[in-house]
């Protein structure tokens, strides 16, 4: 993700609607790629996340989404949007402050090219000042912040107090999100030691997998019998979900350079590469270990390939994309069909959706593949860092695969504490986790509205809104009404 951005006033024709230094294309294909990114969570995870569930909890699972996405936004544009790409506060985090003004636009600064570079300490660095208003960098950042706390959710469906799911998503993107998003992109200590993270591995991906896990843990668990037996309501919406997360992906890594360029259109190959590899053969160690092809299986595949290559998208060749998709489809289904089953934490902790291991373990895998297979001609195209190469080229190389240990420490650590501060503050105030009666009945107890007008999952059959026929009908036994309500 190109970062540290210059902002420099505007001082031409302030009524032109296209000043001279705009690059129409640049940014409509920053525009363009922002709103796949956006469809991605709306309407892609809501679908996602109502149709992958049990029936009774498809209204909470979309709508934790949708809330999650205009909150961000509102709390973007108002702070955290200055806190992750502002000024310099602290080492890890820019000044708090409002983006709704355009007094300020993105141009190109001083010299034709697109890159300048100056010295910090011994590590090259690059300044990115793209040919677009700031406006676009705003809306394209935005969406990023907002499918990172919707995939966090995805750890915690089925159980999490809606209310508390309110207060927790400012707070996690406001103490959280930012430091993560400065530190790796905005200008702060990570990017100037030059940690690599192409478009989110670590600051959306990592983050969203160990947060959501350690937030998890702090809520509790479904209810036992939801754990043992969760299946989804609608496996077709459920692919239908996940078709708008790949396909909105070549906006997620596509836009990530800032401009529509070579580097962009490697990213999106590299990104469908990896991913497709990345299904393939999850679904064939399905087959060859549990005898049949899961579509679920199929799915986990798909997100872990996409995760995985998320941070190095631009920056490797394509045949390293097959690599890291057949690692990515491997790695991440052993820590979750074998590890998961034996390890004594990862059974106590309910994530829900297996985030940790779509995420957080694809996320971290990512990072370090990008450490390792990073072409250094395409490293001098990826704008915050210059002079880096992975391992296999000698060189640095052996020293970016340690930054990008260091970066994935940093993150991990960032996220457990800040999320583990996070919920026992609001826990103080009020339950992380709905009671048990509202467990047992789901959304109609949660928000008293249903996703389907079928009963079932627990509630207490309601004659008045469940049964086809008045009660007279019901006590007629010889009625063909009996039979139906009864198949009901």
């Amino acid at each position: 993700m190109a970062a540290n951005v210059v902002p420099v006033a505007y001082q031409g024709n302030t009524s032109a609607s296209v000043p001279d230094w705009l690059n129409k294309g640049d940014n409509a294909w920053q525009l363009t790629a922002a709103t796949l990114v956006g469809l991605q969570s709306v309407p892609g995870l809501v679908i996602l996340y109502g149709s992958i569930v049990k029936k009774k909890w498809a209204v909470n699972s979309a709508f934790m989404a949708l809330y999650a996405f205009a909150a961000v936004l509102i709390c973007w544009v108002s702070w955290a949007y200055n806190m992750s790409f502002g000024n310099k506060l602290f080492p890890f985090i820019g000044k708090a402050g409002p983006a709704l003004g355009q007094k300020f636009l993105i141009k190109q600064a001083v010299v034709p090219e697109t890159t300048q570079y100056y010295k910090n300490g011994e590590v090259e660095t690059g300044i990115i000042a793209p040919f677009y208003p700031m406006a676009s960098l705003v809306y394209f950042q935005f969406v990023f912040a907002a499918i990172t706390l919707i995939l966090l959710a995805g750890s915690l469906l089925g159980r999490m107090n809606f209310k508390a799911w309110m207060v927790f998503v400012p707070l996690w993107l406001t103490f959280s999100y930012t430091i993560g998003a400065f530190s790796v992109w905005g200008g702060g200590f990570l990017f100037h030691w030059g940690v690599m993270d192409y478009a989110g591995g670590y600051v959306i991906h990592l983050s969203s997998g160990i947060a959501g896990f350690t937030a998890a843990y702090w809520v509790g668990p479904r209810l036992t019998k939801d754990r043992e037996r969760f299946p989804p309501n609608n496996v077709l919406l459920t692919l239908t979900g996940a078709g708008l997360l790949w396909m909105g992906w070549a906006g997620f890594n596509g836009g990530a350079p800032y401009a529509s360029n070579l580097d962009s259109s490697m990213a999106i190959l590299n990104t469908n590469i990896c991913a497709a590899t990345s299904l393939l053969v999850w679904t064939c160690l399905d087959v060859i270990f549990f005898k049949k092809p899961s579509v679920i299986g199929a799915v986990q595949g798909m997100i872990t390939g996409l995760v995985c290559i998320t941070p190095g998208a631009g920056l490797v060749q394509g045949w390293a994309a097959i690599i890291m998709g057949v690692l990515s489809g491997s790695i991440p289904w052993f820590t979750m069909m074998i590890i998961h089953k034996r390890s004594t934490l990862l059974q106590k902790v309910d994530d829900t959706l297996g985030v940790f291991h779509t995420h957080a373990v694809a996320g971290v895998l990512g990072g370090l593949m990008t450490g390792f297979f990073a072409e250094p001609d395409l490293c001098a195209l990826f704008l915050p860092v210059t002079n880096s190469r992975g391992a296999i080229y000698g060189g640095s190389g052996g020293m970016q695969l340690i930054k990008q240990m260091v970066g994935a420490g940093f993150i991990i650590g960032l996220n457990v504490v800040v999320t583990t501060i996070i919920c026992l503050l609001i826990r103080l105030v009020m339950p992380l986790r709905m009671l048990d009666e509202q467990l047992l009945v789901g959304d109609d107890a949660a928000h008293g509205e249903e996703a389907y007008a079928l009963w079932g999952d627990g509630e207490t059959y309601d004659n008045s809104k469940h049964g086809w026929y008045s009660d007279e009908t019901l006590h007629n036994k010889g009625s063909i009404g009996v039979a139906q309500v009864e198949l009901v």
